[in-house]
This record gives structure tokens, sequence and C-alpha cells, in this order.
């Protein structure tokens, strides 16, 4: 069986892990490459994306791909649409691993937008003291704001995603637990945070701290997906997989997309 496994997130490597070296299959991950070191994986990589819909389609028939399995972040919803149609066109099954988002427990004080355009509005006029972990691909929207005071945490170098003339930047990977979190934001003079609603344990700290501290979090919604076969985590990805392989895989809950 040959599997083509659309990656990025914690969810993806934890499969390939569980997958690798296993008899009767062979496994590529697929990275978009915005990363630029990418931590080492468990089974054959390769960078970089297809051409849109049309360009996976032909790559899973190229390739004699057998089952599709997007394991992109809750966010990327782009590459999940090309995904879906692509198994549409190649005719190869699909499966999507969906990490649930986070809800709002008592104590949280959300404002909840659709985009992160919709964030610097959100924050109001007055001058804040604010802590961006959405990444850097859109911090360009914050520049319609400039008021604010922002500390920025990336995995990557921010370089000129953002210009502002009070801006300090973090570089620092994942997973953050609720006690360093809270003490980074009480040290910062943190007043908000922007966050996206990507949901799982690695990032949830912000989240709990955040209510702890009874600071207020502006949370970007997610993103619709399509309608396809899903599961919640990587485990149960993985037993449906080795199940397929022995034909004893039970039918999938087709999900209706993610708002």
């Amino acid at each position: 069986m040959r599997i083509l496994i659309l990656g990025g997130t914690s969810e993806a490597s934890a499969l390939a892990r569980g997958l690798a070296g296993r008899a009767g299959l062979d496994v590529t991950l697929s990275l978009a490459g915005r990363t630029a070191a990418p931590g080492a994986q468990a089974v054959r990589t390769r960078i970089g994306g297809f051409g849109g819909a049309q360009g996976l389609a032909a790559h899973l028939g190229a390739q004699k791909i057998d089952l599709l399995i997007d394991a992109t972040h809750p966010f990327a919803a782009r590459i999940s649409r090309n995904a879906a149609l692509a198994s549409g066109q190649a005719r190869v099954p699909i499966l999507a691993v969906r990490r649930p988002a986070w809800s709002r427990e008592p104590g949280d004080a959300w404002t909840e937008v659709d985009a992160v355009a919709d964030c610097p509005a959100a924050l109001g006029p007055a001058p804040r003291r604010v802590f961006l972990t959405i990444g850097r691909q859109e911090l360009a929207a914050f520049a319609a704001a400039p008021q604010h005071d922002y500390v920025v945490r990336t995995i990557e170098p921010i370089a000129g995603a953002l210009s502002l003339p009070r801006l300090s930047a973090i570089e620092a990977r994942g997973p953050f637990d609720a006690a360093s979190e809270a003490a980074l934001l009480a040290s910062a003079g943190i007043e908000v945070l922007v966050s996206k609603n990507s949901g799982g344990p690695d990032t949830y700290g912000k989240i709990q701290a955040a209510r702890g501290l009874g600071l207020p979090v502006v949370m970007v919604r997610r993103p619709d997906k399509p309608a396809v076969p899903e599961v919640a985590d990587s485990a149960a990805a993985l037993a449906w997989v080795l199940a397929l392989r022995t034909r004893e895989a039970p039918p999938l809950p087709c999900g209706r997309g993610s708002g």
C-alpha cells in the first residue's frame, strides 16, 4: 500500500512514526517547505507543493498512491481543498486527521473573529501590549494598528513580515506548558493574546495561562474544511490504516467541515 501523508503537524509526524518500517507499506510524508529546517522524519520526505489540485492528482496517479492522508494544519484550508479535489480526480481514497478545536471554558475572555485580518480592529484603538502567536505568514495585517506594542513568537525569523516601531520577536518551537507561558506573559507585560484556534495540547498552554492571568484573547476561528472521512488524532488514523491493510477498516464519518 502506497501512502502519501500531507504533513507539517505533530499528528502527521506521529502517524509517520507509527507507519514506518511496517511490512507492506510504502509511506511518504510531504511538507510544504515553509520551515527552513524541519525536524527529521521517520519515513521518506518530500518538500514543496504540487501545483494545485490538478498537480496533486497527477502526482497521485504517477506515484500509484493508494491512500492520501491530509494531516495538515487546521488553518491550511487551501491545501485541504486541493487534497479533497485531487482525491476525487485521481479516485484515490482520502482520510483527514483533524484535531478538535479548543472550546471556550469558564474564565476565558475570548473575542472571536473570522480571519487574521479582523484582529487589528478587535484589539481596539487604545495602545496595548499584544502577544502575537499566529505564525509569520499573516503578520503584515497588524501594520494597520501601529499604536500597539507587539511581542511576536514564531518558529522561523519574521524578517520583514512585520515592520513596526515597537516590536520584539521570539523564535521558539513548542510544545509550551501553561506555567512557562504564564511566566512569559507576566514578564513581558502582555495585556492581550492573539491566537488561531489551532487546537491540540502543544500550544494550549498559552490559553490556560491567559485564563489564569485574566487576560483577554482575540481568537481566530478555523476556516471551513471539505467534507471527507476524518479522525481526530494520529492514533485513530494509524489504527484505521492498519485495519485497512487487512481489509477490516470500519467506515468513517464524513466531516461537514470545521468553521
